[in-house]
């Protein structure tokens, strides 16, 4: 136990300089077969919520915003946030299919939330400080979560991007979506192209295209695995390219309005910069029912070095 006490969820926010942490976790998890969120990973039933909870505070993180469905709201709090949110201040707020729609209505057929983006866009009633957002179901690394948190903590009004080698995130059992990230000489973003299929191949990897034709992939690319930090200007960006989004895509009941979106279209404007943060750190993640050994596997490993506690919280 990290001995930070902090207030629980629902309590008003007291003046700090300390950045919050958005945990998205309202994702559905078709491609996994179930609520990758709560999927036990440690030797005591630990998840990865767990662990990126765990680092983000020992890293410089004092607040931990929850972004969750209604329907797993009960669960979630059971299973992962009555652990410690008596140990760090913890937030809820809701990804609904209604949620920030400003009078569209949503095709009929449209099942699941609306994408990183809107993720991130509903959350704007809890954060006014700034902020990194993360996926439940992906492992960054203690130092990526505190250099992350150093960054933001500067006082720059630049944006920021934890990057990541690609060879380093892919899964073994089945295609993955990256963000494949353009930069300049000085590390700053120059875009993303994102990558919805990409496979590996060795040491190098593939993206299927929608022709089902397999493009070239050295690995080496600086991919995005949605660790960005941003400041409170950012919603107001999000609120508006949200609003585009469902005006040309929003009888799609497959699109996405993903986080990259809105962060290319600033960049490509000279609105924001976003400074590109390295980290040695391993990526891994949940996407299918195989990469969960290979979780378990890495996360024991981290413990038997010494890196983690083998009971986060007590």
């Amino acid at each position: 136990m990290l001995g930070i006490l902090a207030e629980g969820a629902g309590t008003g926010k007291e003046e700090k300089d300390m950045p919050s942490l958005l945990i998205m976790a309202a994702g559905i998890g078709s491609r996994y077969g179930g609520l990758k969120q709560i999927e036990p990973v440690g030797p005591n039933g630990e998840t990865i919520i767990d662990y990126s909870a765990f680092d983000a505070v020992r890293g410089g993180f004092d607040e931990l915003v929850f972004v969750i469905r209604r329907d797993i709201e009960e669960l979630f709090r059971e299973k992962i946030a009555s652990k410690y949110e008596k140990e760090v201040r913890c937030r809820y707020v809701f990804q609904g299919l209604s949620a920030c729609l400003g009078g569209f209505t949503p095709p009929a057929e449209r099942k699941k939330p609306w994408g990183t983006g809107h993720a991130v866009l509903v959350a704007r009633p809890e954060i006014d400080g700034p902020f990194a957002v993360i996926n439940a179901d992906d492992y960054y690394g203690a130092g990526a979560l505190a250099g992350m948190a150093d960054y933001l903590a500067s006082g720059s009004d630049d944006y920021a991007m934890t990057g990541y080698v690609l060879r380093n995130t892919l899964s073994e059992h089945g295609h993955v979506s990256r963000g494949v990230c353009l930069h300049d000489e000085g590390m700053h973003l120059t875009g993303v192209v994102e990558r919805l299929k990409v496979l590996k191949r060795g040491e190098a990897a593939c993206f299927i295209d929608d022709g089902d034709q397999e493009n070239p992939l050295t690995g080496d690319e600086i991919v995005s695995m949605n660790l960005w930090g941003f400041q409170p200007s950012v919603f107001g960006f999000l609120e508006k390219e949200f609003q585009l989004f469902l005006a040309e895509r929003g009888d799609d009941p497959k699109a996405e309005f993903f986080i990259p979106f809105v962060v290319n279209t600033l960049i490509g404007s000279g609105l924001k910069k976003v400074k590109i943060l390295p980290t040695e750190d391993v990526w891994f993640g949940i996407t299918y029912q195989e990469d969960r050994a290979v979780v378990r596997d890495r996360i024991g490993r981290m413990i038997g070095e010494g890196l983690y506690p083998e009971r986060l919280w007590h």
